[in-house]
């Protein structure tokens, strides 16, 4: 799933272990299961009708529980009714305890939606930690289950991320991703006047932080760390958002702004509420605004309808806008969206080819940009080591792969080390401690 359902999964494990649960990796000798699962895809729903009843068979004695977007879907529940145990909405995390016992019935009660928010991660990594900064979406791309599985938009209070995040630092953590369906929307009162984490910050509503104020809260809290932030929405960003993250030192130069189409009448039929055009100037402003910057993109090919000269829209778009990295998909409907009403008339024989496409214009296009680096020392993370290697990434995102010539000297796991790049590919770079 995403990086949201990463995050939940951390809360739910965060949970369980505050309970007296212990974390087993080996699902088939565990006595609670949960599943955290993704409906973006059909691909990755398709995956629990086999991983479920699998567990089940090896491991009957095991309570399932069943949780994430796919939670309420009805169909999903007639098809795995005999293999479920609990069925449990994201929002709806802190009862949990309650349904392994068998105590009540939990009510749907979407209010919720950001209490769960509050649990205290089971952190997967000692380096880098996903903070998320709200739950839920008011978008409804047509294509999309998200409104329909997380809800509407509530996010959490900034007091609560900014000591979430100064408590992560404080023990070490060098990266911060900020995480919600769209951190661009995000809105938070400002209930205790007191609270302020630096007197000169210069707030642009007093009476609500938007992200760009909680960037400049994050970004002024004492530490050597980083700060990423995903997904943005492109009718979402600003022109404010982007002077902020010029400014902020520690936000990493790296921006993930969603495409998913090059052609007009395809964003129209997906309810994106921009145009190619307005997607393009933004890029733009923003490379003008921090030239170093990697921009990264979703697309989706297949869409209902394309056809081929609206896919060359898509195509002509990915050589125009040089993304160094994007995440394409070939369209597959999803109950309750808008679309699902839509003939999917693109074969998929069809859908692969533009997809493979896109791709051969995308590693194109990364390796030239990837190419810049060669000759230049920059700053990488290192996030761990394999095989003589350490890996890390730098501030744009890029994967770097360097040389461990002092193997067994000195563990490097954690630190930020200067690199000088002696080589490039597609989609990452090769180098040497300076």
């Amino acid at each position: 799933g995403c990086q949201m359902n990463k995050s939940d999964s951390e809360r739910i494990a965060g949970y369980l272990e505050n309970l007296g649960y212990k974390l087993n990796n080996d699902r088939y000798s565990s006595d609670l299961v949960v599943i955290n699962t993704c409906g973006v895809r059909q691909s990755a729903e398709d995956r629990i009708y086999g991983i479920i009843p699998r567990i089940k068979k090896k491991n009957p004695k095991a309570k399932i529980v069943l949780t994430g977007c796919l939670s309420n879907r009805e169909d999903v529940k007639k098809r795995l009714k005999e293999k479920v145990d609990i069925w449990l909405p994201t929002v709806q995390i802190p009862n949990l305890k309650y349904q392994i016992t068998n105590k009540f019935q939990i009510p749907n009660n979407k209010s919720q939606s950001c209490g769960y928010l509050k649990i205290k991660s089971k952190y997967s990594s000692m380096i880098s930690a996903f903070v998320p900064i709200g739950n839920g979406c008011n978008n409804f791309c047509s294509y999309c289950v998200v409104p329909m599985a997380r809800g509407g938009e509530v996010y959490r209070p900034a007091k609560d991320i900014v000591q979430e995040v100064e408590n992560l630092v404080k023990i070490g953590y060098k990266e911060i991703n900020l995480i919600a369906q769209n951190v661009n929307s995000y809105k938070s009162q400002i209930t205790n006047n007191k609270f302020q984490t630096n007197s000169k910050l210069q707030i642009t509503n007093s009476k609500q932080i938007n992200f760009s104020g909680l960037l400049q809260m994050i970004n002024s809290i004492s530490g050597n760390f980083w700060i990423r932030f995903s997904t943005s929405h492109p009718k979402d960003m600003s022109d404010e958002l982007i002077k902020i993250i010029t400014n902020c030192k520690k936000v990493c130069r790296h921006i993930h702004l969603p495409a998913q189409s090059g052609d007009n009448e395809i964003l129209k039929k997906m309810n994106r509420n921009y145009t190619a055009g307005h997607y393009k100037k933004l890029i733009k402003k923003i490379r003008r605004a921090m030239p170093d910057t990697s921009i990264t993109t979703d697309a989706i090919v297949g869409f209902p309808g394309e056809t081929r000269e609206q896919f060359n829209n898509t195509a002509e778009l990915f050589k125009e806008m040089k993304f160094d990295m994007a995440y394409v998909s070939k369209y597959s409907p999803r109950p309750g969206t808008a679309a699902e009403n839509l003939d999917d008339n693109v074969s998929r024989e069809e859908k692969k080819k533009r997809e493979e496409n896109l791709m051969r214009i995308l590693r194109k296009t990364a390796w030239e940009n990837n190419k810049q680096y060669i000759g230049e020392i920059v700053e990488v993370l290192i996030e761990g080591e394999k095989n003589n290697f350490y890996f890390g990434k730098i501030k744009t995102g890029k994967s770097v792969r360097i040389m461990n010539y002092e193997l067994g000297i000195r563990n490097l796991v954690g630190k930020f080390v200067k690199v000088k790049i002696i080589k490039s590919r597609d989609f990452g770079l090769e180098g040497e401690i300076a």
